[in-house]
């Protein structure tokens, strides 16, 4: 009697732990495959009684040579459903080795398994054309469709060369001429003008920067160094050159020579003979252009 009660208990605690006991198997459709063939690995585990499964991410199952295609995962509270699609491309036997599933705090592991891929194709196989090659004509359209922006490049290279030329050539004259100095130097009168040293008394101030701006008007229109030679020195030389007419030489003198004598303190001009040299600047500022056409005719005569 004993003896039976222990079968009995043997059976039951055999049945309740087949009963509850998460059972996992797996099966690999294909052993052998060709280069690129679509293969199939099966996970599957029953028994789960609401417990997560925990797995390596999707798409991630297999080692490196097993390029996965497709990882479907179903997941139900008494079941798990895993199909992973693959390919290999290099021939040779690749090993899925055992693959750890957690179900609760178990660890359950597939079977490991191998797989042999070989190269179907064979030296003497005629590799042959879908459709044999065509010869197409072009037209206009089909060639500027194909080299426009080649041409568009090159044309732009061409302008961009030619507004370089033009720029070197001649923007440097056009800043130099003798228009565009003549009218920025008026300018530069007119500012002076209006500081109103004259009506203020301050002849010092004045004849500075009147003589200033008339050095670098001649430096520029006349090309002398005007900017940087003693007073009398710049008369000697303009009576020498000949640039300047002898009514503009004239001007220079006077203006120049009453400047010095104000710079130190020799002389006390009034406002009109202030204004006088003011209006005599200018006028020979505008003159300007005649000295310049008689030494251009002088020279070509």
């Amino acid at each position: 009697m004993i003896k039976l009660k222990k079968i009995l208990f043997t059976f039951c605690l055999l049945l309740c732990a087949n009963t509850f006991s998460q059972i996992l198997s797996s099966t690999l459709e294909k052993k052998t495959l060709a280069l690129g063939e679509v293969d199939s690995f099966v996970i599957k585990i029953d028994n789960l009684n609401n417990q997560k499964v925990s797995a390596a991410p999707k798409n991630e199952l297999l080692p490196f040579h097993f390029e996965e295609i497709k990882d479907s995962v179903n997941a139900r509270p008494n079941s798990y459903y895993r199909k992973v699609e693959f390919s290999v491309y290099d021939e040779g036997k690749f090993t899925i080795p055992e693959l750890e599933f957690k179900v609760g705090d178990r660890v359950l592991k597939t079977i490991s398994y191998e797989v042999e891929v070989v190269n179907t194709a064979q030296k003497t196989d005629a590799i042959n054309d879908i459709m044999n090659n065509k010869d197409v004509e072009l037209d206009m359209q089909d060639y500027w469709q194909l080299y426009k922006w080649y041409v568009l490049a090159a044309l732009a290279v061409i302008a961009t060369l030619i507004a370089i030329v033009i720029i070197v050539k001649y923007g440097k004259k056009t800043k130099d001429s003798p228009v565009v100095a003549t009218n920025q130097t008026l300018k530069e009168l007119e500012s002076l003008r209006k500081k109103m040293y004259v009506e203020k008394g301050d002849f010092r101030s004045f004849y500075v920067e009147l003589i200033d701006i008339s050095r670098n008007f001649m430096t520029k229109q006349y090309h002398i160094p005007a900017d940087v030679l003693l007073t009398d020195d710049l008369i000697d030389l303009m009576k020498r050159n000949n640039t300047i007419s002898q009514e503009n030489e004239k001007i220079i003198e006077n203006v120049f020579m009453r400047g010095d004598r104000v710079k130190f303190a020799k002389t006390f001009p009034d406002e009109k003979t202030m204004e006088k040299d003011f209006a005599d600047i200018k006028d020979f500022v505008k003159r300007s252009s005649k000295d310049l056409e008689f030494e251009k005719l002088r020279k070509d005569a």
